[in-house]
């Protein structure tokens, strides 16, 4: 199965009773899967998840998503990789920043070969140009190793906030 990119926030399967989470617990697994790969493309990590439920609470898939993340081979972390792009730029975002992120990207993506990946959980708007291309330069003296696991680190984060976001029907 090929996840296609989704943005915004995804709905579980419709069922007509319970809490999102019980929903989450009892759809069918092929559906489950589909919307966790929104989270995270990483097969396994859906896998994994998905395997291991009934989750009794929001708090206990949260610390499930860490773990299986943790576990992650390099391979995964590259498919994971693949799945993602640059955080969206703010409206109103001068033209000169856009080029400037772009500019960042591109050196980031020939030094590393992947997507920068960011997580801007509670940054505000007006900040995320900033915080973003700030990251890329500092990332950018990183030597690959150190890297994968920053950006390794920054998926977990990004999978645990959709994630909660996704069941939290925010």
């Amino acid at each position: 199965m090929t996840p296609t990119h989704l943005p915004g926030r995804v709905a579980i399967p419709h069922q007509k009773r319970g809490t999102t989470l019980e929903r989450f617990n009892t759809a069918p697994a092929d559906e489950v899967q589909h919307t966790l790969l929104t989270c995270l493309r990483s097969l396994r990590w859906a896998h994994r998840i998905t395997a291991h439920r009934p989750y009794p609470t929001l708090d206990a898939l949260l610390a499930a998503s860490d773990e299986a993340a943790y576990d992650l081979t390099t391979a995964d972390l590259s498919e994971a990789l693949s799945g993602e792009g640059l955080p969206p730029l703010p409206e109103g975002t001068y033209s000169a920043a856009a080029t400037a992120m772009q500019a960042a990207h591109a050196a980031y993506e020939a030094k590393f070969g992947h997507t920068f990946v960011i997580c801007l959980d509670g940054l505000p708007p007006r900040e995320t140009v900033d915080h973003v291309l700030a990251g890329i330069r500092s990332r950018l003296t990183n030597d690959p190793e150190e890297e994968r696991v920053v950006a390794w680190e920054e998926l977990r984060r990004l999978a645990r906030g959709r994630l909660g976001e996704l069941l939290s029907g925010k």
